[in-house]
């Protein structure tokens, strides 16, 4: 499989898993916001271990495309746990800094959420 090909796998792999542990946390009566950030968030510490697995392994890695694109959707408070429980991507400053991008733009758009419904 190509890596191009390896990223739609994982997306899609991601997807389907962060909507069905949000829909079981849903029935099992958490409110749907925080049943989608919950599984998200499990859902890429999983990925950045099976990631760490692989490299130590040397087998076919996930792309850091897709572990950004997971933390990017809600993931990043797990891929920063992730990151000190696997000692996994911390030595890699273009990894990090993208990282750190993300939540500063999550920090922004949280923020400015809130003061649009808080006035």
């Amino acid at each position: 499989m190509r890596k191009h090909g390896l990223i739609q796998y994982t997306i899609g792999f991601v997807l389907c898993m962060a909507l069905a542990l949000s829909l079981l946390l849903w029935q099992l009566g958490l409110e749907p916001l925080y049943a989608g950030l919950i599984s998200v968030n499990v859902v890429t510490l999983v990925l950045y271990g099976y990631d760490k697995h692989q490299a130590i392994a040397g087998a076919t890695r996930i792309p850091e495309a897709a572990l950004h694109l997971a933390a990017l959707i809600g993931g990043s408070p797990g891929a920063i746990l992730a990151q000190g429980l696997f000692r996994h991507k911390t030595q890699k400053c273009g990894f990090k800094m993208v990282l750190i991008g993300i939540i500063l733009l999550q920090a922004v758009v949280v923020y400015g959420y809130w003061r649009i419904t808080h006035n």
